[in-house]
């Protein structure tokens, strides 16, 4: 009596593959069977607040809007209030050696850079400035600083 060709080893691995190949072919079937739902099913809405649901809206609440007043452009340079150039601050910090320091605005509460060459007066910390505001290499820069009165 001859021995099988198949081993242990061979018919577990064929066993393996014939249960990957029947569950996959349920699988498949399960997934068409899904497929089969209507189109409500998929349709999504969205509210008055902008989440996502699946109610349509309500007709009755839905409320005219004039295509007229939407705005798209920028506003215009004339419709803008004009900024005062000058603003007040406070130096926190100014190195006398070094000729730099910085400075508080009042109303941004923004530390801005001032340089010696920009000042009109002497100053120290703590003082009281006017100033200007202009584009420096890296940043905002106050110019024409001088005490406050």
């Amino acid at each position: 009596m001859g021995r099988s060709q198949e081993s242990f080893n061979k018919k577990e691995v064929r066993n393996k593959k014939e249960k990957k190949r029947k569950e996959k072919a349920q699988k498949r079937l399960a997934r068409k069977d899904q497929d089969k739902n209507s189109f409500d099913d998929m349709i999504a809405y969205v509210d008055e607040n902008g989440m996502i649901t699946t109610t349509p809206p309500d007709l009755s609440q839905k409320e005219e809007i004039d295509p007229e007043s939407i705005a798209i452009a920028v506003p215009k340079s004339e419709d803008l209030e004009p900024e005062n150039p000058i603003r007040k601050g406070v130096v926190t910090f100014f190195n006398q050696s070094k000729g730099f320091g910085f400075i508080r605005d009042m109303e941004t509460k923004q530390s801005i850079f001032v340089h010696a060459n920009n000042l009109r007066e002497q100053i120290v910390e703590n003082n009281m400035v006017n100033f200007e505001i202009d584009k420096g290499p890296k940043g905002l820069i106050a110019i024409n600083v001088q005490l406050a009165k």
